[in-house]
């Protein structure tokens, strides 16, 4: 069987959270499949080291900034477009739970969290999308988490990609008419370079271990390329029915019977 076309072939793609884990895999994958990007995260030297590890490195930028600067955030969003042209495609892949474990967190650290997992998507969608509904054309895909429904991160993670996965919901119906499509995945636990999984395994192997014994029906943590495929639908005009829609990719570890 001959490798499956998304037609991704000289799209422009804005990528956040591309500096490492997932981001860095959708990065070099979405350069194969021949789409321009234009990559953000904090740090300027991991995302030149992945920009350089792309395919045909040179119709590629890099971008570093704190997403939760909403300010710098504008800025950024405006040399994307100077770069790209018109953006096809954004993948809001920037998130985490910054290590904030205490379920009484406060005030502050709960706008953090929400900043970086929720408000950085929702004004880069501002600023993008009503361009793509003038194009009547436009992929939105965000990696929310089976955390959003299942409760099983902490308070403050499992609350805002809970809020995250209401918003792509709500906004996808919202704007189901316009050619623009937004979407979501619900990624259960996977291994990536430096994420959670990958600091869990490092840190506490014990507990890595009996999670994937414990949570994980086939006995095997995911990897961050066996969400690839079906983020390369999402970011593709195939994906044209699927606006709203909250796509699991948890090899069983969700409880939930009902999904979006």
């Amino acid at each position: 069987m001959g490798k499956v076309q998304f037609g991704l072939e000289d799209k422009g793609v804005l990528i956040t959270g591309a500096s490492k884990g997932l981001g860095a895999v959708c990065a070099g994958a979405l350069s194969e499949e021949g789409a321009r990007l234009v990559l953000m995260a904090r740090s300027g030297d991991r995302l030149e080291e992945v920009r350089k590890n792309c395919r045909d490195r040179d119709r590629h930028l890099s971008i570093a900034l704190d997403l939760c600067d909403m300010q710098a955030l504008e800025s950024a969003v405006k040399k994307a477009e100077e770069f790209l042209g018109d953006i096809d495609v954004v993948l809001h892949v920037a998130g985490g739970g910054l290590g904030m474990r205490d379920p009484l967190l406060s005030a502050d650290e709960f706008f953090k969290l929400f900043s970086l997992n929720v408000a950085a998507s929702v004004q880069i969608n501002k600023m993008v999308a009503p361009k793509m509904m003038e194009r009547k054309q436009g992929n939105l895909v965000h990696v929310c988490s089976i955390s959003s429904s299942e409760a099983t991160g902490s308070v403050g993670y499992n609350t805002v990609k809970a809020a995250l996965a209401a918003y792509v919901r709500s906004l996808g119906r919202e704007i189901a008419g316009s050619g623009v499509v937004a979407t979501g995945i619900l990624p259960g636990g996977f291994y990536a370079p430096e994420n959670a999984f990958a600091r869990l395994k490092e840190r506490n192997p014990e507990g890595f271990k009996d999670f994937v014994e414990r949570r994980l029906p086939r006995k095997v943590i995911g990897r961050a390329e066996e969400l690839v495929p079906m983020i390369l639908l999402l970011s593709s005009e195939a994906a044209s029915m699927m606006g709203g829609c909250l796509v699991p990719i948890d090899a069983g570890e969700g409880l939930n019977f009902i999904t979006s």
